[in-house]
């Protein structure tokens, strides 16, 4: 039997967001912009529910809904200060184009001068593509180094900033090796500047405690798949008022901010799958804690197998080890999904681990382990002993 442990690149859909899901497909079919019948109200009044309910398990409550955007440097588009916003995306992927680009092209719009935009050499190539096409058209990016744990030098950090820095980016949780940054050091750092601070919370919503306002996130970028949710669907959570230039053009929904007709049954479901998820986020914290750490103990034992990145502040449901020098992944798949890095990384390096102090061989030979709600311990033990197995032939005999 398969054990799978890659719930980093994706998590089944748990089927009771399926079955929250089902009537929309079919049933309550109807285009959310539809006003003039019931069926379109009904559908509307899905997705109000549904940024309602996201909004609040992230501790934020909606304001008023915003006009289209205009170049205003003075924050809201709407020119209404209250509350915050929810858009509804593909994924995070999307949002962090969306509040990254949409940042910076509102700043060219409105005139200002700001130029400088700051991140971390191991962030997720969603938000490091975005901004290195900026880098490209006319923007500076700084591309700040970690230690060997995979953290953020607070001091470095601080010291990167300038009344020229448009935006600071630093994801919450780590795609590969699932280290959770320094946030609320962070967000003091942008907030005493005036400096708006964007989390890609796709790895960590639904399995930490994430409170944008607490935190001073301003942008927050998820995606349902991550947390037992719908592929095809996530959002950016706007903290405060700020200006975004859209991406996507063609109808003038959600504000003008992000056309396109909104998918209900999608919407619907990832509403579902954060209630779930952070109804048992405690409980699963723990447990899939503990089943980790019995997964590094039996690694661990076998010698010769290190751990990337920090022991602690870690994701419950991530380990990530290199095996002196051994690609095993051709020889575990029969038994084991897991990775070797990000599904998003099209087989490069890791260039996360080469941050880290990684050659490259060393990354080719690390191991990424994603543990999951219905992860078991029997599914840990085997993948303790099919390590032991694939290792036998490539280290002999010990004498």
């Amino acid at each position: 039997m398969l054990a799978y442990l890659d719930h980093q690149a994706t998590t089944p859909c748990d089927p009771a967001v399926v079955a929250a899901m089902a009537p929309w497909w079919t049933e309550q079919f109807a285009n959310p912009a539809s006003r003039l019948h019931r069926p379109g109200l009904l559908a509307a009044a899905a997705v109000d529910q549904a940024r309602t309910q996201i909004l609040g398990q992230l501790g934020l409550q909606e304001g008023a809904p915003p006009s289209h955007p205009k170049a205003d440097p003075s924050g809201d588009p709407s020119g209404d200060p209250a509350g915050a916003r929810l858009i509804f995306t593909s994924g995070a992927t999307e949002a962090n184009n969306l509040a990254l680009k949409g940042l910076a092209e509102a700043e060219l719009a409105a005139g200002g001068s700001r130029r400088q935009l700051v991140t971390l050499a191991t962030e997720h190539r969603a938000v490091l593509d975005p901004l290195r096409y900026l880098a490209r058209h006319g923007f500076r990016l700084s591309e700040l180094p970690v230690g060997s744990d995979g953290l953020v030098d607070l001091g470095q950090l601080e010291a990167a900033l300038s009344p020229d820095t448009l935006v600071v980016s630093v994801m919450a949780a780590n795609n590969e090796i699932g280290v959770l940054q320094p946030l609320a050091a962070i967000g003091s750092l942008c907030r005493q500047r005036g400096i708006p601070f964007h989390c890609d919370g796709a790895q960590a919503v639904g399995h930490i405690a994430l409170n944008p306002a607490e935190l001073g996130i301003d942008l927050l970028s998820l995606s349902g798949h991550k947390f037992y949710g719908p592929k095809g669907i996530g959002a950016l959570a706007i903290s405060r008022p700020l200006t975004l230039a859209p991406q996507l053009h063609g109808g003038g929904q959600q504000g003008g901010l992000r056309a396109g007709t909104l998918p209900v049954p999608l919407i619907v479901g990832l509403a579902a799958a954060l209630n779930l998820a952070q109804a048992d986020r405690l409980e699963r914290e723990q447990r899939l804690g503990a089943l980790r750490d019995r997964l590094w103990q039996g690694l661990e034992a076998l010698g010769g197998i290190r751990r990337n990145g920090a022991q602690s502040p870690r994701l419950a449901h991530n380990l990530n080890v290199c095996v002196e020098g051994v690609a095993l992944h051709r020889a575990l798949r029969r038994q084991l999904a897991v990775s070797g890095g990000s599904a998003c990384s099209s087989g490069e390096p890791s260039h996360v681990l080469a941050a880290l102090g990684l050659s490259r061989l060393e990354a080719a030979a690390s191991i990424r382990f994603g543990l999951g709600r219905a992860t078991t311990a029997t599914e840990i033990g085997q993948a303790i002993d099919a390590v032991a197995e694939a290792l036998k032939p490539l280290r002999g005999p010990r004498g």
